[in-house]
């Protein structure tokens, strides 16, 4: 007031002072940069350059080919000279440089002296004592990074000496998203010693701050306008070249981000846990553990990016840092311990945050449950072995779609809550939710946000902090959101960017012109310390609403099939892995010679659950990755099948795995395992006779070549141990026959189909008197045109079914013609590849179930070379429904046939694991895999996706050869009254035959491996999945066994797990990290097996009481009172083969 009455209002004004007009909007983009650079604020943002030799020395040693050599390794090398403009490469290879810098006299007085390392591709710098220190990023990109700080002591010294790790790749990889140039060079563009003008570049922040509001804000909001006058003003301020310009322009920024605003900012950073605020900035990085690039590459990108976090959080109090992926850690761990160790006393400070709870940010689709289950398991472990955590948080932002299991799953593992944000890229429907409930398939809820700001990789600008208020769709409850900011992908994560704009941001929100078009960021805090003020705000999620079930991803529906090997490799794994930990843990009880293998089955899971990640499982990554993917998975099939032949050494002590490649003696007598538990089979095996002619006697049926046998084998009774048998009198025969030219019949009891015109033309069903084809529709392949949109390896479009052509078998011939299994041969010709498939169909029924049918098989063995073709089978089928059923981890999910919504039409192309079924009332069909996961049921139409060719980022994404195997299962009654999921875990996992050839033809094996030691009697719907050692025997000295079972169909189980041949003292409910949730009580019950023998002593079981609600998932942990069995090895059973 004082100075209005010192300068009263003017009487009188001569000057034409309009309005600002829309070209000032335009004048902003001019002060830096452009074509006005030589006047506007850029030539101010660097003082001094030097590159001259006797400032910055610079030598080079390159590693040969794609080696990866320490730190000591590259040290001791030999180093030429090197210079800027020098390119470096090929693709993938490392290059070293020794920096030595001389620092002049004169620079010790400015605020800041950093070395600029430009190599156009990433980079690490080291200190002459191997510690990483700071990632570089070079090119021109938005995560373009090129400066290393050198240190005042360095800079008061004069002298400063670094290495730095040059890669030739970019952030993503060679050539983005194309097929990678694998002899591309990289430019080093500068190795200079400079000093920054900071507070140009402060002014610069300002500046770039106000015209983002200008830019994002409404017109008609107060502080749109402000900012756009204030912006032009410092730019009527500002003076070419003038520094004190620069100040006067800081000054007149003050008019929206407040007097003294940074003094401000910085005094509430030292103590940012305290800031209070709606959106949550923390500090993330995503990095695809192989995308682009191969998991080596990521080792290094891991450490280049969190060597910077660490460096940030010395320079700015309020960051807070998170990562995910226990593997990355691990990696950092191993390769860089000096690195690690400082990330963990960032840890203990709470700056730096492990998030996420599993071993990497996996594929939730295609992993079995079990595999889930050990995706946080090993990461659980991993966080409390080494920072003394339990993630509470399960993020995973990146993956195409989320499994209904992963609330419980995520739960019993000890996280609460959830973070995403993936479905935000949804083609068709926008997801209604920003922080709900999820609920899962057994009705377990988990607190789950998924940011409105749509990304996890935000770069701090205006319209992500404006989109968490205008996209946040539950403010009627909660107005609470995450902004992750960082760079992603390929890595780097927070720049110091990104911090100066989130302090300006903080500093603009405090002034009253906003309006609530902006709000009020929080820095300084955590995923768990959001969440848990949600679950305040919201009264424990009370006021949130319930999304209940799967949440499907509307893209990327391809990667289901692409990539067709990789697929294959997971599933037989996850098979393998089941049964060798069984074998083993048997083992181990039974034999106290036997030291259970739990390094190399960690090791084995490790490597599965990495090549789970969510750009390798699905097929979406390029053609390196799969090398390394095939070759970890042919060291799982080579260390585990080692395992559980070491196994069944221990437990059959006179046996020998039969295979082909084996010479057995005439004498032998041949047995199948049966490693399915509580589940009697009699089924057709095929057995190889070249180096076997003594078992032909066995044989019910011989091949025509003389080279093989079929076996019917029973594993029926109450053992696991099943014995050939022959055709019993009351099963009849299959047959196999040309009825007339081109037509081909098969039939056993129960089925017959027909094959005409290279095309399935009939399957009925005899005993039911029911055709299982639809009228006028034919079954078999079916290709189709298939060009995404976008996204070629990722998608598959709606269209596609439009575009389609029925294939029609060729070369049509009997095989086998029975009586145990008939064998229809026939062929197909599609452009440049061929398929031959074999059709068979057993005399016995595909389980023990009363009145349960047998199942046709089909065996393929295609050599593909088809380019954006779409290769499925089709079942056209006389049943009507409005679901289909797909098995899923650890029950199934229903989906709808009809289309009547966008949400139901969304779902064309669906994943599910071993079987897909479809039932109307009385009768059903389920389609059997043994490794395939994409499914399309849509009307009355069932299909089975089986090969993709997608040529982005992999040229040759599925050529070659590909071998695989589905079934076609008629049964009577829904898929509820069915036993679809057992007949499918038996389609995935045949028995295991072995031969003895001792001279009494007795099988010599503990109690523990003649039968099942774990039963759980009179429920259909209870399936143990799991049975291993406890993790922590090894640490504890104490011998647990760990079970894991779950209900298949969806309803409620009551049972007694029995318990027999183990001297248990305690059970115990645990979580899945084997935690004690409630001891269970053990009750003595009696030893109700029959055709047992156990050496004639008198033996009881022991029994558990257990129940479930739908889809439940339950781990027992029992505790023995020693490592052997009740019966130990010197009272073996025995079985006559």
């Amino acid at each position: 007031m004082s100075e209005l009455k010192k300068h009263p209002y003017p009487q009188l004004n001569f000057e034409a002072r309009p309005r600002h007009l829309g070209s000032i909007r335009g004048r902003l983009g001019q002060f830096v940069g452009g074509h006005f650079s030589s006047v506007n604020l850029s030539p101010l943002l660097f003082s001094h350059r030097l590159d001259d030799t006797e400032h910055v020395k610079l030598e080079v040693w390159s590693a040969p080919g794609r080696t990866k050599p320490t730190f000591d390794e590259a040290k001791r090398q030999k180093y030429r000279p090197a210079k800027k403009g020098e390119a470096f490469g090929p693709s993938w290879t490392n290059h070293w440089f020794k920096v030595a810098l001389h620092i002049p006299k004169d620079w010790e007085g400015y605020e800041r002296v950093q070395l600029e390392f430009d190599c156009s591709g990433e980079a690490m710098v080291y200190t002459t004592d191997g510690d990483p220190i700071h990632g570089l990023t070079g090119g021109w990109g938005t995560e373009r990074r090129v400066e290393f700080i050198i240190p005042p002591t360095a800079r008061k010294a004069g002298v400063a000496h670094y290495f730095i790790e040059a890669s030739s790749n970019e952030m993503f990889g060679q050539n983005g998203m194309d097929p990678p140039d694998q002899n591309r060079y990289y430019w080093l563009n500068s190795c200079d010693l400079v000093v920054p003008n900071m507070e140009a570049w402060r002014l610069m922040w300002d500046f770039d701050h106000l015209h983002q509001l200008v830019d994002n804000l409404p017109d008609d909001c107060p502080m749109h306008m402000k900012a756009q006058w204030t912006a032009n003003e410092i730019m009527n301020v500002f003076q070419t070249g003038d520094m004190e310009s620069v100040k006067a322009a800081r000054k007149t920024a003050e008019a929206i981000l407040g007097e003294a605003w940074e003094d401000k900012v910085q005094k509430e950073s030292e103590s940012a846990e305290k800031q209070k605020g709606t959106l949550w900035g923390i500090g993330h990085c995503h990095i695809d553990t192989a995308w682009l690039w191969p998991f080596s590459v990521t080792q290094q990108k891991s450490a280049r990016s969190w060597s910077t976090q660490c460096d940030l959080m010395d320079r700015y109090p309020e960051h807070r840092f998170s990562a995910t992926q226990a593997q990355q850690f691990k990696w950092v761990e191993q390769l860089y311990p000096s690195l690690f160790a400082r990330i963990k006393e960032k840890i203990s400070e709470g700056t730096f945050q492990p998030v996420g709870a599993t071993w990497v940010e996996m594929d939730c689709n295609m992993p079995s449950g079990e595999a889930l289950v050990r995706q946080f398991l090993y990461g659980q472990k991993y966080y409390q072995s080494r920072f003394g955590i339990t993630c509470k948080t399960f993020v995973l932002p990146d993956t195409f779609g989320y499994s209904s299991q992963l609330p419980q799953i995520a739960r019993l593992a000890g996280c609460q809550n959830f973070f995403t944000q993936k479905l935000s890229w949804n083609n068709t429907n926008t997801f209604p939710n920003s922080t709900f409930n999820w609920v899962g398939l057994d009705s377990s809820q988990i607190l789950t946000h998924m940011t409105p700001v749509d990304n996890y990789n935000s770069q701090c600008n205006l319209d992500d902090i404006r989109r968490a208020v205008t996209n946040h769709k539950n403010t009627e409850v909660t107005s609470q959101a995450l902004l992750l900011f960082g760079n992603g992908d390929g890595g780097g994560g927070p720049t110091p960017p990104m911090l100066e704009k989130l302090r300006r941001i903080r500093a603009t929100t405090k002034q009253h012109d906003v309006g609530g078009m902006l709000p009020p960021l929080k820095m300084g805090g955590s995923f768990e310390q959001f969440f848990d003020s949600v679950r305040e705000e919201t009264i424990n999620g009370g006021k949130l609403p319930n999304w209940r079930g799967e949440l499907y991803a509307e893209f990327h529906r391809g990667t289901y099939t692409s990539h067709g090997s990789i697929k294959k490799g997971n599933r037989k794994s996850e098979i393998l892995m089941r049964e060798a930990e069984f074998a083993a843990t048997a083992a181990s009880l039974a034999d106290p010679s036997y030291k259970y293998p739990k390094d190399k089955i960690d090791s084995a899971w490790e490597d599965l659950l990495l090549c789970q990640f969510h750009d390798v499982l699905p097929g979406s990554g390029i053609a390196m990755i799969y090398e390394d993917a095939e070759e970890k998975y042919a060291g799982i099939q080579k260390y585990i099948r080692a395992v559980l032949e070491e196994a069944y050494s221990a437990l059959y002590k006179n046996s020998h795995p039969l295979d082909a490649a084996t010479k057995v003696p005439s004498n032998s007598r041949v047995f199948a395992i049966n490693t399915l538990h509580n589940y009697p089979r009699q089924e057709v095996v095929t057995v190889p006779l070249t180096g076997a002619a003594g078992l032909r006697g066995s044989c019910a049926q011989v091949s025509g070549d003389g080279q093989k046998g079929y076996m019917l084998m029973d594993a029926s009774d109450e053992t696991v141990i099943g014995q050939p048998k022959g055709l019993y009198a009351d099963v009849a025969r299959v047959t196999v026959a040309e009825s007339e030219p081109g037509v081909f019949v098969m039939t056993n009891e129960s089925l017959v189909m027909k094959i005409e015109d290279g095309r399935i033309a009939s399957i009925y069903d005899k005993a039911a008197d029911k055709e299982l084809l639809a009228h006028g529709q034919t079954a078999g392949m079916v290709i189709m045109e298939d060009n995404p949109n976008f996204w070629d390896a990722w998608d598959v479009d709606q269209f596609h079914l439009e575009k389609q052509t029925h294939l029609k078998f060729g070369n049509v011939r009997v095989l086998e013609g029975g009586p145990v299994r008939a064998t229809i041969g026939a062929s197909l010709r599609v452009g440049q590849s061929s398929m031959e498939v074999e059709i068979s169909l057993d005399a016995v029924p595909a389980s023990l179930k009363k009145d349960a049918r047998s199942m046709i098989r089909f065996s393929a063995v295609v050599d593909w070379r088809e380019k954006h073709k779409f290769l499925k089978f089709e079942l056209p089928v006389d049943i009507q429904s409005d679901t289909a059923t797909y098995d899923t981890q650890f029950g199934v999910v229903s989906r709808p046939t009809h289309r009547n919504t966008s949400w139901d039409a969304a779902k064309f192309e669906v994943c599910g694991h071993k079987f897909a079924d479809y039932s109307e009332y009385g009768y059903g069909v389920a389609i059997l895999n043994d490794c395939k996961y994409g499914y399309a049921t849509e009307g009355n139409v069932m299909r089975l996706s089986l090969l993709r060719a997608p040529t982005q980022p992999d040229p040759e994404t599925d050529m070659g050869s590909h071998a695989f195997s589905w079934a076609v299962y008629p049964h009577l009654g829904t898929f509820a009254e069915s036993d679809v999921p057992q007949v499918s875990y038996a389609f995935n996992t045949p028995l295991h035959l072995r031969y003895t050839s001792s001279k009494t033809n007795e099988l010599t094996a503990s109690p523990l491996a003649l039968s099942p030691p774990f039963r759980a009697p009179g429920t259909h719907n209870v399936f143990v999945e799991t049975i291993k050692r406890g993790e922590d025997d090894a640490d504890t000295g104490k011998t647990t066994v760990v079970l894991r079972a779950f209900e298949q169909f969806g309803g409620h189980a009551k049972t007694t797990l029995k318990i027999y041949d183990l001297d248990v003292t305690k059970a115990s409910l645990v979580n899945l990290l084997e935690e004690e949730i409630e001891p269970l009580e053990l009750l003595e019950v009696p030893d109700d097996r029959t055709g047992i023998s156990g050496g004639g002593e008198e033996t009881k079981a022991y029994g558990v009481k257990l129940s479930f609600r739908g889809f439940e998932v339950k781990t027992i942990k029992l505790t023995l009172a020693s490592a052997k069995s009740k019966r130990s090895s010197g009272s073996d059973g025995w079985v006559k083969v």
